[in-house]
């Protein structure tokens, strides 16, 4: 495909590093010479230095043949006008970041008048993304895949937990929950398990399973499995307002503190059921007043990576509520990894990834077959969904007779509605969506998960 990435910051640069490997056409276009350069010699792309909402200069990216235009600036205003001269100018597809609450409210309206295919908000993102870890106060991620009928789970497993020194033969037999471990990670080193394989006391792992299964695995452990009532919410941000909205609609209560008086204002007129409180966050002694221990979940989302990662490990002393971090810099994960700070969550990371899984679905219709792809453990692995199409090499043969690879696992069937665990039996047929984890790179379509030869 022929892809046009306008915007080479946080989210741009990701949309590179994440389709360059993948046989695309790339050009990229940003006012900043030094980004374009180091990008273009980095990753193999044309680099076209110059405003991405100019016609000339999307002429010279190859906007007339172009496949997918992206538009990830810091601007909303700059992003649909560069959609839109794409539109004028070829036959692309486009996408544009849009970040504007007003904006959101109006979108159907937008996209339908400017012939944008797709519009996303970082913001929303995140905040929807922090709702559904919620529903998991024990997990560390949730990603979802099947249509929301399979879940993949992240969750460290902690000192004096049942699950220590258990094989993954035993967790199934004892326990009894549809759930598949798929991936664990060790000090640093990755594993894709087998049954013999056993767990230890603050492995990481990553699970498969229904939303219902995995409720029911995080209780027969005693983990915590008791839903969100109270939230406390550190930041009065774009993802504040939008998390606000969405806990209070399905009924959690919300005390939302930010240091801003007018941005309060704003919030009590906005958000009329949520408790709004003027304060700085870094003041432990509002924290208690306004009743920090007694929230299930505190979410910090200030402006400031720093003062996020403070107030998680200030908040991680005093209570054992569940913990939200908002980190925008991805160069922290190894301090972060170190800290132990509970959920994190990086929006424009989130975003990056809601766009490449366009792009996939778009490449589907000429030959890949890719429906889903997150990164796991640092992108040291991958979980990918396929849509399995007529004449598959796979189709028919059960699992336990397929040549598949190393360090890969068959996760989970979705077929005629419904999810399941697979076992050695099972076989996989046309039209079904199958998910895979594994180490290797580089795989496009379902019949890569065999051997060659």
């Amino acid at each position: 495909m022929n892809i046009i990435i306008v915007g080479c910051g946080r989210i741009g640069s990701t949309l590179v590093e994440e389709l360059s490997g993948e046989n695309h056409d790339i050009s990229i276009v940003d006012e900043r010479a030094d980004i374009v350069q180091n990008l273009a010699n980095t990753y193999d792309v044309l680099g076209v230095i110059g405003n991405g909402a100019s016609y000339n200069i999307l002429l010279e990216a190859g906007v007339e043949t172009a496949d997918i235009l992206i538009a990830v600036t810091n601007s909303d205003e700059l992003n649909l006008f560069c959609c839109l001269i794409a539109k004028k100018a070829g036959t692309c597809e486009t996408v544009a970041r849009v970040r504007n609450p007003v904006y959101h409210k109006e979108i159907g309206f937008i996209q339908e008048e400017m012939g944008i295919s797709k519009v996303l908000n970082p913001e929303l993102g995140a905040a929807l993304e922090i709702a559904r870890v919620l529903r998991f106060p024990s997990a560390m991620e949730v990603n979802q895949f099947s249509k929301g009928r399979i879940e993949l789970l992240k969750y460290r497993i902690p000192v004096g937990s049942k699950l220590h020194d258990m094989s993954l033969m035993d967790v199934s037999s004892r326990f009894q929950c549809e759930i598949l471990i798929c991936a664990v990670e060790r000090k640093r080193e990755l594993i894709i398990p087998n049954g013999a394989f056993r767990l230890k006391e603050r492995d990481v792992i990553s699970f498969v399973g229904r939303p219902n299964c995995a409720m029911q695995f995080f209780r027969k452990i005693e983990e915590r499995d008791d839903q969100i009532h109270e939230v406390m919410i550190i930041g009065g941000s774009k993802i504040g307002f939008y998390l606000s909205n969405l806990l209070l609609s399905s009924g959690i209560s919300v005390k939302l503190v930010d240091q801003s008086l007018k941005r309060c204002e704003e919030l009590n007129e906005q958000l009329p059921d949520a408790m709004i409180i003027h304060g700085n966050g870094m003041d432990h002694d509002l924290l208690m007043e306004e009743g920090l221990l007694d929230c299930d979940a505190v979410i910090s989302l200030t402006n400031h990576d720093e003062e996020n990662m403070f107030l998680s490990l200030y908040v991680q002393g005093e209570t054992d509520a569940k913990l939200v971090t908002k980190v925008q810099k991805m160069n922290y994960d190894a301090l972060i990894e170190r800290l132990d700070l509970g959920s994190m969550i990086y929006p424009e990371y989130i975003t990056a990834q809601y766009i490449v899984q366009y792009v996939r679905a778009k490449y589907n219709s000429i030959g890949s077959n890719i429906e889903n792809l997150y990164k796991l453990m640092d992108g040291r692995a991958e979980a990918l969904e396929f849509h399995i199409q007529k004449g598959s090499p796979v189709i028919g043969t059960p699992i336990q007779d397929l040549p598949l690879r190393e360090n890969l696992l068959i996760c989970s069937i979705y077929h005629n509605g419904q999810a399941r665990i697979p076992n050695g039996q099972d076989h996989m047929e046309e039209d079904d969506l199958v998910v895979v984890v594994t180490t290797q790179k580089g795989l496009h379509d379902v019949k890569d998960i065999l051997k060659r030869g």
